[in-house]
């Protein structure tokens, strides 16, 4: 921890759940915290491996006042990960409540402050059992949108209605508020359909429960953005704060330089020209639908940034290699930043909630192929609800597919419908996070319940 002239007063402990890009959005929104409160110090506990990683990619001179602290992640000497990677997200939870709390009496015990407040990712159902043993708020931070938060608090009420599917179902959800357009096939799997046991599928439920008790809860969103949603969520919570575009409130300080030239590249490019593809940290399609999409790059000519671990060589057809495409293949980009950029017209997604925020926030309409947990859910109301985007028939890539919805977005007026819509939206995500906007408000809100 760096140093910092004014005296902590005050403790709050923070639970970030180790898996994906959890812990990372949590600390994002503790980095943004930590300078408005520098009477407070934020222990911020979850696992070596996700500490390590977290750190390697921020600059230490953002810890004035965030201690990182490291809880065991539950899994037996000699754990070889498997195909399932929800093993070693049950073994973790498994002992989770025990490891927290653990970690919490040592940091009181060498801080000297007892901890006064609780900031969970929303994931710890168990975070409302702790903040009552210690007697303190509980602040449980949802980094994904408000849509698939209103299934996961409704998730009894849905089961009572539609039972258990197997397969896709068709059976429209008309029953919940704001969901007249969506089908259970759209719900993530383990609320109606999959193993409703699974260790994500049950923290979920729990969560879905639990979330009732909470002093408030926190959403990377904006008001505006789904009403209709928004008012079921703050007739079932005690406090809704939406805090959100987080690309907007926060340059975050997890954003290295850019040291893959996309800006530069960018620049040579025309308006609303280029196909910005990218699939998130934990979703990869497979070999076919990688081919496919090269082919229809190739195919089409479109310029594109390709965000890409592993060699894109291995899928494209004999005869080509990178320098013969038509564009810029990195491991890495500043997603915020090259969706911010005029010349991308266009961003083939996983449709993360992160990255539909994103997306808003640059207003670049999206072609969606979705994967797991709530990546259909937010390509529904994406496509359906917004009308900012499109999605493949079938909802895997084909080169005919990618052709048609390529040249859907850049080149037909159906996509200069999609770049009006989503700028509608992104004046409103603009105008959430001026100073007296709704983000601005529920964030100095989020700073006075979290430290006082």
């Amino acid at each position: 921890m760096v140093g910092n002239p004014k005296p902590q007063t005050h403790h709050i402990a923070v639970l970030a759940f180790p898996f994906g890009s959890h812990a990372s959005a949590l600390l994002d929104v503790v980095l943004k915290l930590a300078p408005a409160s520098p009477h407070v110090l934020f222990s911020f506990f979850t696992t070596s491996r996700a500490n390590s990683s977290l750190l390697s990619k921020v600059s230490q001179s953002s810890f004035h006042n965030v201690e990182p602290h490291e809880v065991a992640d539950g899994l037996p000497e000699g754990f070889v990960p498997s195909a399932n990677f929800e093993e070693a997200i049950g073994l973790f939870l498994k002992a989770a409540l025990s490891n927290f709390m653990r970690g919490l009496k040592n940091a009181e015990a060498a801080t000297g402050l007892k901890v006064r407040c609780l900031v969970t990712d929303a994931f710890f159902w168990f975070g409302g059992d702790m903040s009552e043993e210690i007697k303190v708020p509980w602040v449980p931070v949802w980094t994904s949108g408000p849509r698939s938060l209103l299934v996961h608090v409704q998730t009894d009420f849905i089961r009572e209605r539609i039972g258990t599917v197997t397969g896709g179902g068709k059976q429209p959800l008309d029953f919940l508020p704001g969901f007249s357009r969506f089908q259970i096939r759209d719900l993530p799997d383990g609320v109606v359909t999959g193993n409703l046991d699974s260790p994500i599928a049950t923290l979920l439920h729990k969560m879905g429960q639990k979330l009732l008790k909470a002093t408030v809860v926190a959403v990377n969103s904006f008001d505006d953005v789904d009403p209709e949603i928004e008012n079921a969520l703050k007739s079932r919570f005690q406090k809704l704060l939406n805090y959100g575009p987080m690309s907007l409130i926060s340059r975050s300080p997890q954003s290295p330089e850019d040291k893959s030239g996309c800006i530069e590249w960018l620049d040579k490019n025309k308006p609303a020209s280029v196909v910005y593809i990218a699939f998130g940290s934990a979703a990869t399609p497979p070999p076919h639908e990688l081919e496919a999409l090269a082919q229809a790059l190739i195919e089409t000519g479109f310029p594109f940034i390709w965000s890409f671990r592993g060699n894109i060589e291995d899928f494209l057809p004999k005869g080509y290699n990178k320098s013969s495409l038509n564009g810029k293949i990195v491991s890495w980009a500043p997603q915020v930043q090259v969706l911010g950029h005029a010349s991308v017209g266009v961003f083939v997604t996983h449709a993360g909630w992160n990255s539909v925020m994103e997306s808003i926030s640059g207003g670049v309409p999206m072609i969606c192929r979705p994967f797991f947990g709530d990546h259909t859910l937010n390509m529904r109301t994406v496509v359906a609800v917004w009308g900012i985007g499109t999605e493949f028939e079938g909802g895997v890539i084909t080169k005919i597919g990618m052709v048609k919805a390529l040249e859907l977005v850049l080149k037909h007026k159906e996509g200069k419908e999609m770049r009006d819509k989503i700028g509608a939206l992104k004046i409103l995500a603009q105008q959430a996070v001026e100073s007296n906007g709704s983000s601005s408000q529920a964030f100095n809100s989020l700073v006075d319940i979290v430290t006082k």
